[in-house]
């Protein structure tokens, strides 16, 4: 089993939850986003918030995880910056940008959700090279 920083991974999923809270306020990315994937506010509203928000903070553990995984234990902190500035750019934003470009969805869907995604990896390499 590989050495793992349990509290580097629940500061990223943590950091994770934060970021979203910020990047989708309405005051930032929020009503863009709302208006690219058609939601209403009573649609927003009708969500399980508590469910929504509980297994979007276990996936963000899950990918914290992955990333401490493949960086090792104690990783130097520029290296872990770029890697998982990569993972995110590279792996997430660019499959969000296959999957987007065949469903047809607005190019501002995509770099909001694909920007949110490369900003969270960055934090996670941030953090895991910080904390490792």
């Amino acid at each position: 089993m590989p050495e793992i920083n349990n509290v580097a991974i629940l500061v990223c999923g943590v950091s994770s939850m934060v970021l979203g809270a910020i990047w989708y306020s309405p005051p930032v990315f929020g009503r863009v986003w709302q208006r690219a994937v058609g939601l209403s506010d009573e649609a927003m509203a009708a969500g399980s918030m508590a469910m929504i928000f509980g297994l979007a903070f276990v996936l963000s553990l899950a990918a914290a995880l992955a990333v401490s995984v493949l960086l090792g234990p104690r990783p130097e902190l520029r290296p872990a910056i770029a890697i998982s500035t990569s993972i995110g750019l590279f792996c997430v934003a660019a499959s969000f940008g296959i999957s987007y470009l065949f469903e047809r969805r607005r190019l501002s869907l995509w770099l909001i959700n694909g920007g949110y995604h490369v900003a969270q990896f960055t934090l996670f390499g941030l953090i895991l090279g910080l904390l490792g």
